[in-house]
């Protein structure tokens, strides 16, 4: 056996494994689970009940998270003139125009945010297949494509997460550090699931959320109650 599979193993044995436990009881026992040398993230994952191959039933959203997430964010901004002293002046740590694009070309990605005002999409869409890929195309739906620059960076800045579905209708996203108190990880997981249900597809069927996990970088998943969880409003 791994030294993995001692440490899953290990830690298995410290909580239920398929028992369902309250959002309370989740944050609690995955804190509990922390074991790592480093501090570790806090990710909860839900599968909808959607099919995202239908453009209607596509849940994509971003959240700014009470609590924040305890990383450090670097923001990068697509913008001109007036605009780009405004993303200076707010954090950003990148910003520029076609400049920016040349950086991204010759693989500087070195940000976790991207964003960008409208009139300056034509140029971000240059590099959309590099940033793609990475999850750091700016979209409306998550607020990173915005003429209202100084408030998108300081959202960023103070925990903003962006989440959306895969093809299979499972989203993943982080809501903190195996650090923070109990009562800041339920705070919010609680934000997270409220913009989640904000979004719920008309045309989806059946039951939305139909399983949820809350695990840390190394540890296995501890399952939530999925009827409380659609119940948070």
């Amino acid at each position: 056996m791994t030294k993995v599979a001692k440490r899953l193993e290990k830690l298995a044995n410290k909580f239920q494994k398929e028992k369902i436990y309250s959002l309370d009881e989740g944050a609690s026992v995955v804190k509990s689970l922390a074991s790592a040398r480093f501090d570790e993230t806090i990710e909860m994952a839900l599968r909808l009940g959607v099919d995202p191959r239908h453009a209607d039933q596509m849940v994509r959203g971003a959240v700014v998270l009470p609590h924040g997430t305890g990383k450090k964010v670097r923001v990068a901004v697509f913008a001109k003139d007036i605009k780009l002293d405004e993303a200076r002046e707010a954090g950003a740590d990148v910003v520029g125009g076609e400049d920016l694009a040349e950086e991204i070309k010759n693989g500087n990605t070195n940000f976790d945010m991207v964003i960008a005002t409208p009139d300056m999409m034509a140029v971000v869409g240059k590099v959309g297949r590099i940033l793609g890929p990475k999850g750091l195309m700016p979209n409306p739906k998550t607020g990173t494509v915005t003429m209202d620059i100084k408030k998108a960076v300081s959202n960023a800045k103070s925990g903003q997460v962006n989440f959306r579905v895969d093809k299979k209708g499972n989203l993943h996203a982080p809501v903190g550090k195996a650090s923070f108190g109990v009562e800041q990880i339920k705070e919010n997981m609680l934000e997270l699931v409220r913009a989640v249900n904000k979004l719920k597809p008309s045309t989806s069927k059946g039951k939305y959320i139909r399983n949820s996990v809350v695990s840390l970088t190394m540890s296995p998943g501890v399952r939530l109650n999925t009827q409380e969880l659609m119940d948070i409003k």
